[in-house]
């Protein structure tokens, strides 16, 4: 009996012995064998719970294409049919008649052939109300039906509900006698009597609350000639809103009228190597709570407005190696809550007023630790006197570093920094004035 506790420690011994054996692989070893049951693991439910769907491409446009054909709703085919499982719309060359927004929806990329494919918004129409329309109404009795066509983008709006948020953005679905038929709410009242009008200005492409979308190598014409303006918070020629990593690149937008490219509520947004020119307010419009953008490579000229106008909550982004030039007001102009953001090397000439302007905020709206570096700021003022830079707000943490300001008299950019009577003072370093007439740096 005393021999069992001696057996028993034998046989304990001999099973953790055996237990040790298999751990004497290399922690490398080991590392890479984890590694593939991880990888296992994450190719499995790529399909166990969801079903692995193959990502297609549909081409739209010539006689050959998988939808021929070149209107907006031919593109819009295209992109419902990817609706479930995302993929690649391809554009022939050509000219597209856009009655209606291409909506594009998450993980799908729209591809021009380059600058021969382009979204030419159709001729605008307008007609006035005959009743009110009211806030949550699907319908609209107008004076004139005769330009509108069910699936046409439209806009509502009145004198006193036009801008920003009050317009009403939607899509006609029947028309019955004076009757048109929306797919949206409307989300304002707006009164015959303050020249209640329906009009069937549009954005050309859009995503709205959708992920992973792509528009690319291709070319807008907003028509505005005809066209009515839509505020950019509820179009563009370009148009996101509340989408997460999008990205626009290599995209030409002309004459839309309002702003060339819009997103609003967004996140991971990078818009590169893109031109905007002739567009009433601005080139490109970052806004309503926009964090983490990248405008990069771009070029916006010859706007009514702004090369860039950044507005409210745009937080955290990069602007750098754009060109920004003869546009009406500001090259680049940044406000309300545009705090943390990065503009490097960045080239701004010829603008009406001020090639930069930091807008005149509540001191807790202002935007704090804006970072001006390596940017080139010259000859702005080309419609009335301005600055290299105008402070006018009392924005904290504001860095201007290693720019070049300067006047050479293609304008009349008066001062290199001009600071408002209750501006904060910046961070200069190493900045280069040459030839302002009213000095280098000016207080008010």
């Amino acid at each position: 009996m005393r021999t069992y506790p001696f057996i028993l420690f034998a046989i304990v011994l001999t099973v953790l012995s055996c237990r040790e054996k298999p751990v004497s692989v290399t922690a490398e070893a080991d590392s890479l064998r984890m590694n593939s049951v991880l990888q296992t693991e994450d190719s499995l439910q790529a399909f166990i719970v969801h079903p692995l769907m193959q990502k297609k491409t549909i081409t739209v446009g010539g006689r050959e294409a998988d939808i021929a054909g070149f209107s907006s709703k031919a593109i819009q085919m295209a992109a419902d049919a990817l609706k479930e499982t995302g993929g690649t719309i391809v554009l022939s060359p050509g000219i597209f008649d856009i009655q209606a927004p291409v909506k594009l929806y998450s993980n799908i990329t729209l591809m021009g052939s380059g600058a021969k494919t382009v979204l030419k918004k159709c001729k605008g129409f307008r007609s006035r109300f005959i009743l009110d329309a009211d806030y949550g109404e699907l319908q609209l009795t107008v004076s004139d039906v005769s330009g509108f066509r069910p699936g046409m983008g439209i806009a509502v709006f009145d004198d006193e509900r036009r801008h920003n948020w009050d317009v009403t953005t939607a899509r006609i679905t029947a028309i019955k006698g004076n009757t048109l038929y929306l797919d949206t709410y409307l989300v304002r009242d707006y009164l015959a009597e303050k020249n209640g009008t329906v009009s069937n200005a549009c954005s050309v492409v859009e995503a709205v609350e959708a992920e992973n979308v792509r528009i690319a190598n291709l070319s807008i014409d907003g028509s505005g000639d005809s066209n009515d303006m839509v505020d950019g918070c509820r179009a563009g020629g370009v148009y996101l809103h509340k989408v997460k990593f999008a990205l626009v690149e290599n995209v030409s937008v002309k004459n839309f009228n309002c702003d060339g490219i819009s997103w609003q509520i967004t996140e991971h947004v990078t818009i590169r190597n893109c031109e905007i020119s002739g567009c009433p307010n601005a080139g490109l419009h970052p806004g309503t709570g926009s964090p983490f953008t990248l405008i990069e490579g771009n070029k916006s000229h010859d706007n009514g407005g702004y090369g860039l106008f950044v507005c409210w909550r745009v937080r955290n982004g990069v602007v750098q190696n754009n060109v920004f030039f003869r546009n009406g007001i500001n090259g680049i102009s940044t406000g309300h809550k545009d705090t943390d953001m990065l503009f490097l090397n960045n080239h701004i000439y010829e603008n009406g007023e001020d090639g930069i302007s930091l807008r005149n905020e509540a001191d807790l709206n202002a935007p704090h630790r804006s970072i001006f570096r390596g940017n080139t700021i010259e000859n702005n003022g080309t419609k009335k006197p301005g600055y290299g830079i105008s402070l006018m707000s009392r924005a904290e943490g504001v860095v201007i570093e290693n720019n070049m300001i300067r006047n050479t008299g293609a304008g009349k950019q008066m001062a290199g920094i001009f600071y408002s009577s209750h501006s904060l003072p910046a961070q200069l370093l190493n900045n280069t004035f040459e030839g302002h007439p009213d000095g280098d740096v000016v207080k008010e």
